[in-house]
């Protein structure tokens, strides 16, 4: 179905402003994206694992949800959205529910990638009819800007610190996009919040899905990443077209890339732009940068393969 951002913008927000995120935050703007796909005339039942987009939108007696919304702890929000989505199918099967509803967890990526890591796995081995978004901001941003499994190599956080005997994360970020797709699902996509139009195209494919869905959406996080607030969507598609973070989708098995990128920037040209990888320029850590440059550019070889590209 074509997205028209005329007919976009006149639909009610399901993620109310007054919340306590801050200026320039990607991840409420992939919430609302995500949640503009939604169906018509279907209920919407929402499942946030602690972190920053739980803590800052459901602060007592607050809450800026208008669909039902579920807190659940930091490593069960897919298994607590697989329960409500087991009890919605037996009341329906039974006639006890008539009206059609969908299932969301929105978890950041320390709850995704690591922490909730078993449960997310368990939901999509078992199939069901959820869709899970991860709203990756490559760090525990909530709770003080430590390293995650989606953290970069070589970025500064709180427990990856750069100094005399350490450049940063020693480790490369896990492909959990590669891992979801990996347990044979309907759909998998891969998003970043520049990209409007592509996220709710995904999100829209997502719902539709017969069995469970991911959404892996980049959220640049200015407090983490040290930038200007101003510069969220900036960052995200300087990730895009330095391939550290490309766009694809793997939809009933075929692996697609859904923004092509004509002119590869430099790895160098979004590092610089953050604070998190500052120290990557000093003397005495040369090379950081070109090896994971040269993991970016295997990556890149990787999915451009897979899609059929090459």
């Amino acid at each position: 179905m074509a997205i028209k951002l005329k007919e976009l913008v006149r639909q009610k927000e399901l993620l109310t402003g007054g919340h306590r995120l801050c200026a320039g935050c990607g991840a409420s703007v992939a919430v609302r994206q995500v949640l503009h796909a939604l169906p018509e005339n279907v209920h919407a039942v929402t499942c946030s694992p602690t972190g920053c987009l739980e803590v800052s939108t459901t602060i007592y007696p607050y809450n800026a949800w208008r669909t039902s919304f579920i807190h659940s702890a930091f490593e069960n929000a897919a298994a607590t959205i697989s329960g409500v989505e087991t009890a919605y199918r037996a009341l329906k099967k039974k006639g006890k529910i008539n009206e059609d509803f969908c299932f969301i967890v929105f978890g950041g990526d320390g709850g995704t990638y690591d922490i909730g890591f078993q449960a997310f796995s368990g939901l999509l081995e078992r199939g069901h009819r959820a869709v899970y978004v991860c709203y990756n901001n490559e760090a525990y941003m909530n709770t003080g800007i430590q390293r995650s499994g989606a953290t970069q190599f070589g970025a500064w956080t709180t427990t990856s610190p750069h100094g005399d005997s350490s450049a940063g994360k020693g480790q490369n970020r896990k492909d959990l996009t590669a891992i979801a797709a990996a347990h044979n699902i309907p759909y998998v996509a891969q998003a970043a919040v520049h990209n409007w139009r592509d996220t709710l195209t995904k999100a829209q494919k997502a719902f539709q899905a017969d069995g469970p869905a991911v959404l892996n959406i980049l959220a640049p996080c200015h407090r983490g990443w040290r930038y200007p607030m101003e510069k969220t969507i900036e960052m995200s598609k300087l990730a895009t077209e330095s391939c550290i973070w490309p766009l694809y989708e793997v939809e009933n098995g075929n692996w697609r890339l859904t923004a092509k990128v004509k002119n590869k920037l430099p790895l160098r040209d979004y590092l610089k732009l953050q604070g998190r990888f500052a120290h990557l320029f000093k003397p005495e850590n040369e090379g950081v940068i070109e090896r994971l440059q040269e993991f970016v550019d295997q990556q890149w070889e990787r999915l451009q393969h897979q899609c059929s590209e090459k």
